[in-house]
C-alpha cells in the first residue's frame, strides 16, 4: 500500500511539471497517465499521431492504473489509462475501451512445463503449490513474481484468477510488466503474469486449461484471461484529447493496435 501511495505522489509530481499540465495548459499539448501495460502502446500511438500533427505534444506517463485514474479525477492529466475495469467512486469518469488484451502467465523459455490449469495458477500464486515437479517440471521451488497493489495488471489477475484469495506475501513484487518479464527471462524457475502484447522471445506464455495464449483462442472464448484497455476522462474528451481518442479508434489506429499485438475493438 505504501508503494502504491508513493506511485501516486511521483506520478502527480512528474505530470504536474510537464509542459502540458502546468497552469493554463497549452492547446497544443496533452498528457496521458496511468497503466504501465498500456504505456508502451500509447507511446507508439502518440508517436504516429504527432507525426500527423507536427507541433502537437502528447506526453505519456506511467504510474499504474489506479494512479492514472486518480490523476484524471484530480485534473492532473487529460486522459487516464487503465488496464482494469473502473470500480466504486471511479465510475463517475467517462471510460472508452480502445483495445482488449490477453493476460499471459509466463515462464522462462527453458521451463519444460508447457501448460497448466487455471486452478493450479491460483494455487501457485496463493502459495499453496511451491514446486514445479507436480506440474511436470524440475524438482525446484517456484519463484513467484507479481505486480504491485494498484496495478491494473494485478487487478485483472486478481479478478480473473484469484477471486477472493490473496496473492501470498512471499511473492516478488514489481512495479511494471517490463520488470516482471526481465526477472523471469533470467530465472528458469520463475513464473509471473504480464500483458500478452508484451510477450517476446525472452519468455514463454503457458497454455491455460489447454488453450494457447493467442488471438484466435481469445476470440473463440477458449482463452479466458482477457481485459479491456481503457482511456478515462472527466466527461467526454474535447479538443486535442478528443482528436487523439478519435485517432486511436480510427481504422488506422485500430490497425496499428493489431500490429502491436493487441485486439482491436472495431
Amino acid at each position: 500500500m505504501m508503494r502504491h501511495r508513493l506511485a501516486l505522489v511521483l506520478l502527480a509530481l512528474s505530470v504536474a511539471f510537464s509542459p502540458s499540465c502546468r497552469g493554463g495548459r497549452s492547446q497544443t499539448d496533452m498528457t496521458l497517465a496511468g497503466s504501465t501495460s498500456i504505456q508502451p502502446f500509447a507511446d507508439k500511438w502518440a508517436e504516429v499521431f504527432m507525426e500527423k500533427r507536427p507541433g502537437l505534444g502528447v506526453n505519456v506517463q506511467g504510474g499504474g492504473s489506479s494512479a492514472g485514474i486518480q490523476a484524471c479525477k484530480s485534473g492532473v492529466c487529460q486522459i487516464g489509462m487503465s488496464s482494469r475495469e473502473l470500480k466504486g467512486d471511479e465510475k463517475d469518469l467517462t471510460e472508452i475501451v480502445v483495445a482488449r488484451d490477453g493476460l499471459a502467465v509466463i515462464v522462462h523459455p527453458s521451463n519444460p512445463v508447457r501448460g497448466v490449469k487455471l486452478a493450479e495458477v491460483k494455487q501457485i500464486f496463493s502459495g499453496d503449490l511451491t514446486n514445479w515437479k507436480p506440474l511436470g517440471g524440475a524438482d525446484r521451488q517456484i519463484t513467484v513474481v507479481t505486480r504491485e497493489e494498484g496495478s491494473g495488471t494485478r487487478g485483472a489477475f486478481q479478478e480473473l484468477v484469484m477471486g477472493k484469495t490473496r496473492i501470498f506475501r512471499g511473492a516478488i513484487t514489481e512495479d511494471s510488466n517490463g520488470t516482471v518479464r526481465e526477472i523471469i527471462a533470467h530465472d528458469p524457475h520463475a513464473i509471473g503474469f504480464i500483458s500478452l502484447g508484451l510477450v517476446n522471445e525472452q519468455v514463454r506464455a503457458l497454455e491455460l486449461d489447454g488453450a494457447g495464449a493467442n488471438e484466435a483462442n481469445i476470440r473463440n472464448g477458449r482463452y479466458k484471461l482477457v481485459r479491456p484497455f481503457l482511456f478515462v476522462s472527466r466527461g467526454e474528451p474535447t479538443g486535442l484529447a478528443k482528436e487523439f481518442v478519435d485517432f486511436v479508434l480510427s481504422e488506422e489506429g485500430q490497425t496499428l493496435i493489431k500490429k502491436e499485438g493487441l485486439l482491436p475493438v472495431k
